[in-house]
């Protein structure tokens, strides 16, 4: 297994960070697999899957440099940047655009663990790879920019509430398979058998994104970076959380759908963006759910946010069968 020796001076120090080129990445992986791993991922894929297919259809070596760069175990590194704090896409994809020839090609004979295709021995894999990055936030990502900003966000705030209750380890146990706390300082990172890295000192950062899928990324010795997936229903951007039927029916399906959002704390912005619904809606739904002891708020700062009590999970365990005794709607 692969694990990073994190000292406690770089855990407290580690933070969380929004990427839209790892957005945008981590939506390329979308693409290359082909299957979404929930109704939101799949919509989207029908949607942009074919044009993304068209266009390296027609561009062979980029097709190429995309299979090869993403690898099985490893990815070339110049394609997986580490995010900066601030930085937008179009800096990031400077930096891709700005790597040695020479060094992708390295990077790419290691993500292969074999020879450098003939076809991919040149000097335009950076700018190759930029092009079809750009063209893939311009017509895949950044429409849904807002909204998965605000997903993310939410993630966020539910993974820094965990901090509070449970300590980093709980946070790092979840953050996705393969990555958990091992004690004695050490933090495994993947199941591949790399060797550890001393990153003690340095920052580390901790970066969600949509699509369910992540990766590891550093630039020794200063930053490294965990991209993670979001987790639960905050995984679906087209807003439906997975609110079982029988629950929809006694509630209603949008006031079901609230409930179902919130096992991790949200604000009525954020349920705004991840559900669609208008802000007047939330509100109601939130009104009747915090009346019946379902949802519980509490202030942070400026913000309120509301989360699902300990009734509001045995109601929605009911409804989904996991709990002893069924809900049933009214005859």
């Amino acid at each position: 297994m692969g694990w990073w020796q994190v000292n406690a001076d770089t855990l407290a120090r580690s933070r969380f960070l929004l990427s839209p080129y790892a957005e945008t990445f981590a939506s390329l992986k979308l693409l290359h697999s082909g299957a979404g791993a929930h109704p939101g991922e799949r919509e989207w894929l029908n949607r942009h899957l074919p044009g993304h297919r068209a266009r390296l259809a027609a561009d062979p070596v980029t097709a190429l440099l995309v299979r090869s760069g993403l690898g099985r175990d490893w990815i070339a590194d110049f394609l997986t940047p580490t995010p900066r704090d601030g930085e937008g896409f179009e800096d990031a994809l400077a930096r891709v655009r700005g790597t040695d020839p020479a060094a992708a090609r390295a990077q790419v004979r290691v993500s292969l663990a074999g020879p450098l295709p003939p076809a991919l021995d040149r000097d335009d894999l950076p700018d190759r790879a930029a092009r079809l990055l750009a063209d893939l936030w311009d017509d895949a990502v950044r429409p849904y920019w807002p909204r998965r900003r605000r997903v993310l966000e939410a993630d966020v705030v539910a993974r820094t509430a965990q901090v509070s209750r449970g300590g980093w380890a709980a946070v790092l146990d979840a953050l996705r398979p393969g990555t958990r706390w091992l004690g004695e300082s050490r933090l495994q990172v993947n199941h591949h058998e790399y060797p550890p890295r001393e990153i003690s000192g340095a920052q580390l950062l901790l970066v969600p994104v949509t699509p369910q899928t992540g990766w590891v990324a550093w630039e020794e010795p200063d930053s490294y970076a965990l991209v993670y997936p979001c987790a639960g229903a905050l995984t679906d951007p087209s807003g439906r959380a997975p609110a079982p039927a029988a629950l929809g029916a006694l509630l209603g399906a949008a006031r079901a759908r609230v409930l179902a959002l919130l096992a991790a704390p949200m604000t009525t912005t954020q349920l705004v963006a991840v559900t669609g619904q208008p802000l007047g809606s939330v509100g109601r739904h939130l009104r009747v759910l915090l009346d019946a002891g379902l949802v519980e708020r509490r202030p942070a700062g400026r913000s309120v946010y509301y989360e699902r009590t300990a009734a509001g999970q045995v109601l929605l365990d009911a409804a989904d069968g996991t709990a002893p005794h069924r809900l049933r709607s009214p005859v």
